[in-house]
């Protein structure tokens, strides 16, 4: 059974993917942002990160979203890919995995477009199937599940499970009790009873948990 420890204990990610959604304002993926030694941004991501005070390891996509100073200062970091069968999330993460980094924390990538949130929601199961990935917003963490799963929370610690294509799913240590949900809305809004809660699963889903933590206990990530 794999175990998913609340983001605030983990260690640094081998790199953060970052992409062209509202820029992070939370303390929490904002202190990943400022600590780890590689982020990769999806195209015009790298704009808002250079305004925010740090440059990027690569520039991944087509380079349209940057205006021309950028593309000339940056050009040795842009790694261009024109296809369009895959989004520039996807082709950043394919960087990543052909440099060997696969643990992957992913910011940036709700807000705006809620297609666009959408899709890149849903691209954590292709992901996880080739490395360890999960997705940071401003108000919780998406962790994608293949299988029996236990999860470090907190007391009443809200608790979103959303069913991609299992058969077979339930829980323990959770206020509702889990079936193999047919519409996203039936497996929001849970609670945790004690520090761990278990799903048990026959394939994959996404487990979304909010943060419960304050400014105080980061670092100073104003710029």
């Amino acid at each position: 059974m794999n175990y998913y420890p609340l983001v605030k204990t983990v260690a640094e990610p081998e790199a953060v993917i970052l992409a062209d959604g509202s820029f992070p304002v939370h303390p929490l993926p904002l202190s990943f942002l400022y600590r780890c030694r590689r982020i990769v941004c999806c195209d015009g991501a790298a704009e808002a990160l250079i305004q925010w005070g740090r440059e990027p390891e690569a520039i991944v996509g087509d380079g349209d979203s940057l205006n021309l100073a950028l593309r000339e200062r940056y050009a040795a970091l842009i790694h261009r890919e024109t296809e369009q069968e895959t989004n520039d999330l996807s082709k950043a993460f394919r960087y990543c995995l052909k440099r060997g980094w696969k643990k992957l924390f992913i910011l940036g990538a709700t807000g705006k477009r809620e297609d666009h949130t959408m899709g890149n929601i849903s691209l954590l199961s292709d992901y996880q199937a080739q490395a360890d990935v999960q997705m940071l917003t401003d108000y919780g963490l998406f962790t994608p599940v293949c299988g029996d799963a236990e999860f470090e929370c907190f007391p009443g610690q809200q608790v979103s499970v959303f069913n991609r294509d299992c058969r077979s799913l339930s829980g323990e240590g959770l206020v509702y009790p889990l079936s193999a949900f047919t519409n996203w809305w039936q497996g929001t809004l849970n609670e945790a009873l004690a520090g761990t809660f278990k799903i048990y699963a026959d394939k994959r889903l996404w487990v979304y948990r909010v943060y419960g933590i304050e400014k105080e206990n980061f670092p100073n990530v104003e710029k």
